[in-house]
C-alpha cells in the first residue's frame, strides 16, 4: 500500500468546515479548493531562498535514494535496523486508482461527498483512513497508533517483535497513550462512531449549484465520537472500551498527565484542531468568535479527569483559556506574528494547540500551539497557567516539544506544510520546517538555535520536522526524532546554539513521479532501542552503534536507563544508574572535549577495568575513591557540560553501584 499524502494536521478536515469568525492560524487555513481536473499533490514550486539562508545538502547519500515502498535503497549512519513489520492487512487498503471500490466505500464511510473532488484527493482520503500514527510503551508491549484503531506488539526482543493483537476502531488520529491497564486513544475524524464499528456514516448530500465549494460541517449523528477513547487492557489481547468522552472539536492529540500528588486520578489534555461540531450533535458547542460567544470551543484545550479504578466515570473537568489576555481578557490573546508562508505575512491567532508536552517533575508544559510556543505552569494540573508565549517569522505551524532532561532547554518543532509536501529540497531554507531550540530560564523561553534535518530531499518526499524523544545518554542532550520521509535523524543539542546530526536512518520515496504520504511520523528511544512508525509500510526498529561522535559506552549507558511506561508527551525524567558504564561513558566525553589529560584517562580506565574484574571488591572501590580525588585538581574543563559530566563522574567513582 502507498498512502498518498496528506497532513497529520487533517488538512482535508478543515476543508470540510466554515472557517471561525476569528482569523484561523496561518497553517491551519484550509487550502484553496482544487479545480476539478488539477493535481493537488504534484510538486509545490520550489521558493527562492530568503537571504543569508541556505537549504539542505545534495551530496548527502541520503538524497538520491533508490524509490520504491518495500524495496527502496537505504542509508543510515550509527544505526542498525534490526525488525521491520508491514501493517497488518486489516490496515491496509490495497487500491491505486480512486476508481477501485475500496476507495469509494473508504469515503462513504467518512461522509463525504466526492462529486465535484479530483481524483487525486479521493486517493488521499481514502489512504489517510489507514495510515499510522504514534507510539506508547508499556514493559514488553508497543502500542501503534492508526487512523483504523490500534495495533499492540510483544518487543520483549526487540529484533524478534511479534504483533499480539490488532484492534479495529477507526476515527482518526489515533494517537496513544497508556497508564497501568487503561489506553487512550484520539479521535478526531467524522467516520468515527461510539461502538467503533467501521461502517462510518451516509455520504453528504450534493451541494446545491453554485455552492460546490463551499466548506459543510458533517449532518449531525447521534451514534458520531469525537473525543478521546478509553480501554480497558487488562487482557492485552482482548481490549475493552470503557468510556468515550466527547469534545467539540475532537482530539487531535493527546498530553497523558501525572499529578505527584494525586494517585488516584489521571489527567488527559486535549488538543483540539479540526472543525467543532453543531450543538445539535454535542450540547454546548460553538465555533463562534470570542466576542460573539465568550463560551467558544476555539481558543481553549480540555481536560479529562480519569478515576483509575473507575475509568468509566472519566470527565472533562476544565477547559483552560490558555491563550487568553491577562491585561483584557480577550480569549484570543496570541497570534503568530505572520508568518513566511504565502498568503499568511498577517498576524493570525492561535486557537489551538497542536501538542503538549508535560514534564510534570518540574512542573512545567510546552505547547506547540500552532502560531505559537507556550510555557504552561502545570503544578495544578487542572488550571494550567501560561508563563511565557514566543512567536518566530521562520516558523509556520508549531507543531510538538520536548524538554532537555534537565529542563534548561526546550526543543520545538515546525511542520510546515502540515506534513502535506516536500520540505527539505535543497531550495528550502534550513530555518523552515525545522527545529528551534530555546533555552528556558526563570520561566522564560529565549531563542538559541536551529536544527533541520542536514540532507536534501525529492521532490516527492513529504518531509518537515516532526516527533522524536530523548536518547538518555548521561552528560548530553540527543534527540531522535522523525522526518516523515526524510527518515531518522539523531541530534545532539547539548550546545543549543550549535546542534549536529550524530546518527541517521533513511529510505528513498514511495514513489518517483509523485508525493505520497509515507515516512516515519514518530521516532521514539525505549529501553535501548529507537522504534519508528512508518506510515505507510508498517514498524522499523533500530539500534545505535557507535560513530565518532557516539561511543559504545555512551551507548551502553543510554541502555542502563529503563522506564516501565513510556508516553512521551509525558516526559519522564531521566535518572541514570551509578554504575562504572555510566562513568566510562562521562570519561568517553571528557576525552573527546579533552578535559581530561592523557594520564588521568589512563589512571581512570584502569581503576574501573580493575574494579569490574574484581566486581566490585574493597581493593578497587579505594582505588576508585583515589582516582576520582584527582579529577578536580588534574581537570581542565572548558564548559558548563564538562564541570558537569567531572561532577557526575566523580558522584559514581565515590558510590559505584553493582
Amino acid at each position: 500500500m502507498a498512502a498518498v499524502v496528506c497532513s497529520s494536521s487533517m488538512s482535508f478536515l478543515h476543508a470540510q468546515a466554515p472557517a471561525p469568525s476569528t482569523p484561523a492560524p496561518a497553517a491551519q487555513a484550509p487550502a484553496k479548493e482544487p479545480e476539478a481536473e488539477a493535481n493537488p499533490f504534484a510538486p509545490a514550486p520550489a521558493p527562492v531562498l530568503p537571504p543569508g539562508m541556505t537549504g539542505s545538502d545534495v551530496n548527502d547519500p541520503r538524497y538520491k535514494l533508490k524509490p520504491g515502498l518495500y524495496n527502496a535503497g537505504e542509508a543510515a549512519l550509527g544505526m542498525k535496523h534490526v525488525a521491520f513489520l508491514k501493517k497488518p492487512d486489516a490496515f491496509q487498503i490495497n487500491a491505486t486508482s480512486a476508481d477501485d471500490p475500496q476507495v469509494q466505500k473508504t469515503i462513504g464511510q467518512l461522509g463525504i461527498n466526492v462529486a465535484k473532488m479530483p481524483k487525486p484527493m479521493q486517493m488521499v482520503i481514502a489512504q489517510l483512513a489507514f495510515a499510522n500514527s504514534d507510539f506508547a510503551f508499556q514493559g514488553n508491549h508497543l502500542f501503534q497508533g492508526n487512523f483504523y484503531g490500534v495495533n499492540i506488539y510483544d518487543i520483549a526482543n526487540p529484533a524478534k517483535a511479534a504483533l499480539l493483537t490488532s484492534l479495529v476502531c477507526p476515527g482518526g488520529q489515533g494517537d496513544v497513550s497508556v497508564y497501568q491497564n487503561l489506553l487512550f486513544m484520539s479521535v478526531e475524524m467524522p467516520n468515527g462512531r461510539l461502538d467503533c464499528s467501521a461502517q462510518g456514516f451516509p455520504p453528504e448530500p450534493p451541494p446545491a449549484a453554485g455552492h460546490e465549494k463551499e466548506r459543510r460541517i458533517p449532518a449531525a449523528q447521534k451514534d458520531r465520537f469525537r473525543g478521546v477513547r478509553i480501554f480497558d487492557i487488562s487482557d492485552i489481547r482482548n481490549p475493552k472500551q470503557v468510556a468515550a468522552i466527547q469534545t467539540c472539536r475532537g482530539s487531535h492529540t493527546h498530553t497523558l498527565v501525572l499529578d505527584p500528588n494525586d494517585k488516584d486520578n489521571v489527567y488527559i489534555y486535549v488538543s483540539g484542531t479540526s472543525f467543532v461540531r453543531q450543538k445539535e450533535e454535542l450540547e454546548g458547542c460553538s465555533g463562534d468568535a470570542p466576542d460573539k460567544d465568550p463560551n467558544t470551543a476555539l481558543f481553549r484545550i480540555e481536560v479529562i479527569k480519569v478515576p483509575v479504578a473507575a475509568p468509566q466515570e472519566a470527565k472533562i473537568v476544565s477547559s483552560p483559556r490558555v491563550f487568553i489576555d491577562p491585561r483584557t481578557g480577550a480569549l484570543n490573546g496570541l497570534n503568530n506574528g505572520g508568518s513566511h508562508d504565502k498568503g499568511a505575512e498577517k498576524p493570525a491567532d492561535t486557537n489551538q494547540c497542536h501538542d503538549i508536552t508535560v514534564y510534570s517533575a518540574i512542573g512545567l508544559a510546552a505547547g506547540a500551539c500552532s502560531g505559537n510556543g507556550i510555557l504552561l505552569d502545570v503544578k495544578d494540573p487542572v488550571h494550567p497557567k501560561r508563563l511565557d508565549a514566543v512567536n518566530d517569522p521562520n516558523y509556520s505551524y508549531w507543531h510538538s516539544a520536548s524538554f532537555s532532561n534537565d529542563g534548561s532547554k526546550v526543543v520545538f518543532t515546525d511542520e510546515w506544510g502540515g506534513g502535506l509536501g516536500a520540505r527539505c529540497r535543497p531550495t528550502d531554507p534550513n530555518k523552515w520546517g525545522a527545529d528551534a531550540i530555546f533555552n528556558l530560564k526563570d520561566d522564560k523561553l529565549s531563542l538559541a538555535g536551529y536544527y533541520k534535518l542536514p540532507a536534501a530531499q525529492g521532490d516527492t518526499e513529504n518531509c518537515v520536522a516532526h516527533n522524536g524523544s530523548l536518547v538518555p545518554v548521561p552528560g548530553r542532550d540527543i534527540e531522535v526524532q522523525s522526518w516523515y520521509q526524510g527518515g531518522i535523524s539523531v541530534m545532539d543539542f547539548t550546545d543549543p546554539a550549535h546542534p549536529f546530526e550524530i546518527a541517521y536512518f533513511d529510505r528513498g520515496p514511495i514513489d518517483p513521479k509523485m508525493l505520497v504520504l509515507g515516512g516515519d511520523w514518530s521516532a521514539y528511544w525505549y529501553n535501548g532501542a529507537i522504534y519508528a512508525s512508518e506510515i505507510a509500510r508498517g514498524l522499523d526498529i533500530f539500534e545505535l552503534t557507535p560513530t565518532p561522535s557516539l561511543t559504545q559506552n555512551e551507548i551502553d549507558a543510554a541502555k542502563a536507563v529503563r522506564v516501565a511506561e513510556l508516553n512521551v508527551q509525558n516526559q519522564q525524567k531521566i535518572v541514570w544508574p551509578a554504575q562504572l558504564v555510566v562513568a566510562k561513558a562521562y570519561i568517553d566525553q571528557l576525552t573527546r572535549s579533552q578535559a581530561l589529560s592523557s594520564k588521568q584517562i589512563s589512571t581512570l580506565q584502569k581503576a574501573i577495568h580493575g574494579a569490574e574484574k574484581s566486581h566490585l571488591d574493597d581493593k578497587s572501590q579505594a582505588k576508585l575513591k583515589t582516582a576520582a580525588a584527582s579529577l578536580q585538581s588534574g581537570s581542565t574543563a572548558k564548559s558548563p557540560a564538562d564541570s558537569a559530566r567531572l561532577q557526575a563522574l566523580e558522584e559514581i567513582l565515590n558510590h559505584p553501584a553493582a
